[in-house]
């Protein structure tokens, strides 16, 4: 299912895409002719989708704190998430590489990417994001009536996303309110409404988001000077570093309100001590980033960036426990 569009020079239909990780599933597994959907959607690497997912289980995590019960209902609200971040991350990112086809192929990073190589045609990209929308939808569905509202109104932050950086230097903010957007409709899909600990929850996502994006922007900060497309990493620039501090301190002081709003209705003391160790053991993941920061080399941001799996992964492990005491 390819068009006759030429690939650039340095791409190829068949061949893996320059930025994927090597030996991935995707190129090892996956059937030929689902290559270049699977790549589009960006299965070939998943840190993004536990970066979508991660916020939706701390909201899980922290709603089932501050009203104090589980219901069977969260397994499949928790299990949802899952399915559901991967569907919209893949749906995103197609649009993404919809809006971006002439950008991409001026990328070295990104030229081989499924449209501007000519793998897909823009009309096969389209179709294949209304597919995965649809399947998304068909979870949503399955929580009440609020959660579904927001999940709805979350598409408008998807489709404005790939444009902000044409008008902002702080696309970055655009993407950590359209990715930490599940905090907040996770909450509401098991209390029914939100609260202040979600809305703080959300604030420290974002945070996170600008934290961990800006040292994924610096591996393309010079292509993107040249061809005027903007970036906190660019607008940062030698002061990225004092600048990522302002973001950890953020992250971590929203979180900790929030795990605390969450927690004082129900929580024990030492369910108290435990969420709040949460942030601050995140904190000190993040610190542990800028301490080996070289912006300068692009496989060091590459692999930083990717530890952030790990960074909202401790949070969690904390929340989990608290709700266990």
């Amino acid at each position: 299912m390819q068009d006759d569009t030429p690939a650039p020079d340095g791409a190829s239909f068949d061949g893996v895409v320059a930025d994927a990780p090597p030996d991935n599933w995707v190129d090892r597994f996956a059937p030929g002719w689902t290559r270049p959907y699977l790549r589009l959607s960006r299965a070939d690497r998943p840190i993004g989708t536990w970066l979508l997912l991660l916020p939706c289980w701390w909201g899980l995590a922290l709603a089932m704190l501050y009203d104090g019960q589980a219901r069977w209902f969260d397994l499949w609200i928790f299990v949802g998430c899952g399915l559901g971040a991967f569907l919209m991350r893949g749906a995103g990112c197609t649009w993404n590489d919809i809006t971006d086809r002439d950008i991409d192929g001026s990328v070295a990073r990104t030229a081989s990417r499924p449209i501007p190589s000519g793998a897909v045609s823009v009309k096969q990209a389209l179709v294949w994001m209304v597919i995965q929308a649809l399947l998304a939808a068909c979870i949503l569905f399955t929580f009440n009536w609020s959660a579904i509202s927001l999940g709805v109104l979350s598409l408008l932050l998807v489709t404005i996303y790939p444009f902000a950086k044409r008008f902002t230097w702080w696309p970055q903010v655009f993407l950590g309110l359209a990715f930490n957007w599940g905090a907040v409709l996770v909450w509401t899909a098991h209390t029914g409404s939100l609260a202040a600990p979600a809305i703080l929850l959300y604030a420290a996502g974002i945070a996170w988001t600008l934290f961990y994006d800006t040292i994924y922007a610096h591996q393309d900060a010079e292509d993107d000077a040249l061809i005027g497309v903007k970036s906190t990493a660019r607008l940062f620039g030698k002061n990225t570093a004092h600048w990522l501090r302002r973001f950890l301190v953020a992250t971590v002081g929203l979180m900790g309100l929030a795990v605390i709003f969450a927690a004082l209705p129900n929580g024990s003391i030492l369910a108290m001590v435990l969420v709040l160790a949460g942030p601050w053991a995140m904190g000190w993941h993040m610190a542990w980033q800028l301490r080996g920061l070289d912006i300068d080399n692009p496989a060091k941001c590459l692999k930083l960036f990717h530890a952030n799996r790990d960074t909202g992964m401790i949070p969690l492990v904390f929340f989990g426990l608290a709700l266990l005491v």
